[in-house]
This record gives C-alpha cells, structure tokens and sequence, in this order.
C-alpha cells in the first residue's frame, strides 16, 4: 500500500477561488445574522457580536486568500491571531468580540490546515 501524500491528491489541492467564495458566502451570511439579531434587540446582542466578529474575519482573510497560496493564507491567521485588539464596529461587548473572533479564526486555521470544509456554502462547520 503506497503513501498519498495529501498535497499531491489533486482532490486536495488548494482552491485559492473556492476559499475566496466560501469567505465571500460567509461574509453575506453573518450580515444577514446581523440584522436579524439587531432586529430582536438586546436579549440577541450576544449573536449580533458574534456574527460581527466572524464577518471581520472573513472580510480580513480575503485578500490572503485571493493570493492563492495555502501558506500565506495560514500566515495571515497566525498575524490575526497574534493582535491584541480587533476593531470591530457596532459591537456591543470588545471582549465577547474578541473571543469569538480567535475562536472563528481557530476554526478557519482548522479547516485551512486540513484543507476541508470550503467546499460547503451553505452552513458554518
């Protein structure tokens, strides 16, 4: 039984056009989560930062991910990950904001190393 080496699997090859797509519904997807929780008011603030803070995410890895490259994709989580603070407007709690946009940005690192999951538009993992 041979080894595959994942990187050579033209199944696994990475798709800079299909992460920038992903990014692209995930960014639509978390306005829309946004504005449905800003219309239930202040019991759903908790949803609204964290849709806000997975929005910053995807609008901040785009460029990265237009680049086409797998590792300077995961660089620029890492630069992401290693901020002290994340502007994000509107938000209602920084530090909540802040959890949930190292928590995203984990989950993204995940799916980046184990080059899965992009291909699904339709949910968050």
């Amino acid at each position: 039984m041979a080894d595959r080496n994942p990187a050579s699997d033209p199944a696994k090859a990475w798709d800079g056009q299909l992460v920038t797509r992903w990014l692209d519904a995930r960014i639509d997807a978390a306005a829309r989560e946004q504005a449905a929780a800003d219309r239930r008011g202040y019991g759903a603030e908790d949803d609204y930062d964290k849709a806000a803070a997975e929005e910053w995410v995807c609008r901040n890895l785009r460029k990265a991910a237009n680049e086409g490259d797998q590792a300077a994709f995961a660089e620029r989580i890492k630069q992401l990950l290693a901020r002290d603070d994340y502007p994000v407007t509107g938000a209602h709690d920084d530090r909540r904001v802040e959890r949930n946009v190292r928590a995203t940005l984990r989950k993204i690192a995940k799916m980046t190393k184990a080059n899965e999951g992009f291909e699904n538009t339709l949910r968050y993992q």
